[in-house]
């Protein structure tokens, strides 16, 4: 650009400059002196902040720290347009000029308006408008940018119901104190929306936070306060949060909008302590799972105007390198990242770039992280990695899934974010699993929480089949050959799946996800002695329930043998007899259903010895033809080692006792004992 002459106080309107025409002096910033000006080609409208800068390394500072905001794609956000320095010599200083969008309109009118009128805001209209300041706020913060300078005339309104956030600040500029003090002194109202900790130049995304909290309080509470008691509520909260507790009741009382929410969320943003104070993602959970917000699904029409259908379409017709390019481009549209993904799922298998696209997977990484907020755009994200990975496994079964702690931490955070969306938690779990089994994956995967999010779940969906099934599942696969990390969560799943397996009592499907979890947790040693007997109930009727099912027979006996190993109690409830049979006489009836089944006899032959180790227990054994059963085993199957040991064990145990046959009468002791109450342990 062609060297612009310094803007300056005093300059007359329709003055000409070489590329601009200045039509109005807007009143002076925080940082320097703002100008409506207009391109004498394109007639376009622009605001130039010039902002007087200490000397040329403190203009370059600036310059350097602003450059990348050039870059920002967000259609709440007003970008600058042009940056550049330039020195006036009548006032013998270095100026930074900032070229931006110009909107004579912004948050300030309004509220302005409503004070004059001591009306209300409309709940429409700022329902709407809270969507869209939460949205552009979270793309900064996400991407660690900072604004430094929220008010409510620094929230520009583009239409009535389309806002962008602008005048975006840096650290250099914002920490010119000298600069600060003398604006202060103009105008004190500047400085009452900046945090307690920013007046002393200290800036964090939680300072974005209190100012934001600043604004929509001033938005409730413009219709019972004037601008200096507006002014001077929020200079006191600095030192006296407990003052905001009236406010908040007077709103409840007018009616306000959205009163309810701002009960709970102002109080958590106004924390004087920036420690203390929530973050934008958790502005946005408390505003959005209060339910008296639109749901944030309703971004997607409230990111004012989108790509136009057809140019979408026409972006998305080439092959798979360019429908990336597009989706990173138009990082910000959900629209254009839906038709994008919704086009790659339609893509033969030999365009995608299997077995694993990485490329492909880390662009709709990205969009997951930056349209987190929007239900629509995680569930086509979802299901297109889910596409993706079965493709990859029907294709090669060897294919090994490329698996970094970004790929699960999304997945993680779509679920925190959208936590009533079943859909979704099905779909998340389903990949996490997929990729669970990779090196380190299930330690990192416990480290981030997910065993408590599957409790959570779990317990809140204890009647969503769905749910339960795939948690159990992907429960199962963290467990499996994994390093425990945290036991005592584990210890509180038994009682959970109890109720689970309860809450789908004749589900075959859940009994067997269940029975594999259970043996695992068994193994582990979390599950308590007071729960022994019923988790041996629970795998003795699922083994009932599903005979013909040879992983949950498997899992089970497994299960139970690990239980017996562990527990006479345990071992005692195997053998005794409930409802006219026993554990004892259903091991039997699975024997013979799976007695060329070299797997399901060691895990059978494996629960015997361990039952057989119990002397108590051993007469009820001879009683129930479990003699001539491991003879069996052991004759038919003389080549398998385990299966050998197991059966002799539990011969060699067997000869120690003398019984008689089932026609002699009822057996003496504790074998008679076990049809009724279990006998006490030693």
């Amino acid at each position: 650009m062609a060297s612009l002459p310094a803007v300056r106080l005093g300059v007359a309107p329709h003055d000409t400059m070489e590329k601009y025409q200045i039509l109005q002096e807007l009143s002076p910033g925080a940082l320097g002196v703002n100008v409506v000006v207009e391109e004498v080609k394109t007639k376009v409208k622009h605001v130039i902040k010039q902002v007087q800068c200490i000397d040329h390394h403190h203009a370059s500072q600036a310059l350097e720290e602003l450059m990348p905001l050039l870059q920002l794609q967000h259609p709440h956000i007003s970008v600058y347009e042009e940056l550049f320095q330039m020195w006036d010599s009548e006032a013998s200083s270095m100026f930074l000029c900032l070229v931006m969008e110009y909107n004579p309109e912004s948050f300030q009118d309004v509220i302005e308006a409503k004070r004059k009128e001591k009306a209300v805001i409309d709940s429409e209209w700022l329902q709407t408008m809270l969507v869209q300041v939460l949205d552009a706020l979270e793309y900064l913060h996400h991407l660690d940018i900072l604004h430094r300078n929220l008010k409510p005339s620094n929230i520009a309104l583009v239409r009535r119901n389309h806002c962008k956030l602008q005048d975006l600040s840096c650290q250099a500029l914002m920490t010119h104190r000298a600069k600060w003090n003398v604006r202060a002194e103009e105008d004190p109202c500047k400085k009452s929306w900046m945090a307690p900790e920013a007046l002393n130049f200290s800036f964090s995304k939680k300072s974005d936070i209190w100012s934001l909290g600043c604004i929509i309080l001033d938005l409730a509470s413009c219709s019972f306060f004037t601008g200096v008691e507006a002014m001077h509520l929020r200079k006191s909260l600095r030192q006296q949060p407990g003052g905001l507790r009236s406010v908040l009741e007077t709103m409840a009382e007018r009616e306000v909008p959205l009163a309810d929410t701002f009960l709970i969320l102002l109080p958590e943003m106004l924390q004087v302590n920036p420690t203390e104070r929530i973050t934008i993602k958790d502005v946005i959970r408390i505003t959005f799972g209060r339910g008296s917000l639109k749901s944030s699904s309703s971004a997607l029409t409230l990111h004012g105007p989108g790509i136009p259908e057809e140019v979408a379409s026409m972006l998305l017709e080439g092959n798979m390198a360019s429908i990336l390019e597009v989706m990173q481009t138009f990082s910000s549209h959900p629209e254009v990242q839906l038709r994008a993904m919704k086009r790659l799922m339609s893509m033969p298998e030999d365009q995608l770039g299997l077995p694993w696209p990485s490329e492909l997977v880390a662009v709709v990484i990205a969009v997951m992280k930056q349209q987190e907020r929007i239900l629509e755009v995680q569930l086509c994200a979802c299901t297109l990695l889910l596409h993706i990975l079965s493709k990859a496994l029907v294709r090669n079964m060897d294919t090994k899934v490329s698996w970094d702690n970004s790929f699960s931490s999304v997945l993680l955070s779509a679920m925190r974010s959208h936590p009533d969306s079943t859909r979704l938690i099905v779909k998340a779990y389903n990949l996490l699993t997929m990729v669970s089994g990779h090196e380190s994956a299930s330690e990192l995967l416990q480290k981030a929480g997910l065993c408590e999010l599957i409790l959570q779940h779990l317990t809140i969906f204890l009647q969503d089949r769905d749910i339960c099934l795939s948690g159990l599942g992907l429960l199962w696969a963290l467990l499996v050959d994994a390093i425990i990390m945290k036991k005592d969560t584990l210890e509180k799943f038994p009682a959970l799946i109890i109720q689970v397996l309860a809450a789908h009592p004749e589900d075959v499907d859940m009994a067997e996800a269940g029975c594999a979890v259970l043996w695992l947790l068994s193994l582990l040693g979390c599950i308590r002695e007071e729960q022994l007997e019923e988790v041996v109930v629970l795998l003795l009727r699922s083994i009932r329930l599903g005979q013909g099912r040879v992983r949950l027979v498997n899992n089970a006996y497994r299960g139970l043998a690990s239980l017996a190993k562990a527990s006479e109690l345990a071992a005692f409830r195997v053998a005794v007899v409930e409802e006219g049979s026993s554990g004892l006489s259903l091991l039997q009836e699975t024997y013979h259903l799976y007695s060329d089944d070299p797997e399901v006899v060691e895990n059978l032959c494996m629960l015997l010895a361990h039952l057989a180790s119990y002397k108590e227990i051993l007469p009820e054994l001879e009683y129930s033809g479990i003699r001539a059963l491991a003879q069996d085993i052991e004759d038919r199957f003389p080549s398998s080692l385990e299966v050998v040991s197991y059966a002799r064990k539990v011969l060699l145990s067997l000869e120690t006792v003398a019984c008689p046959s089932p026609g002699d009468g009822e057996l003496p002791g504790v074998a008679c004992d076990l049809s009724g109450d279990l006998p006490a342990l030693p």
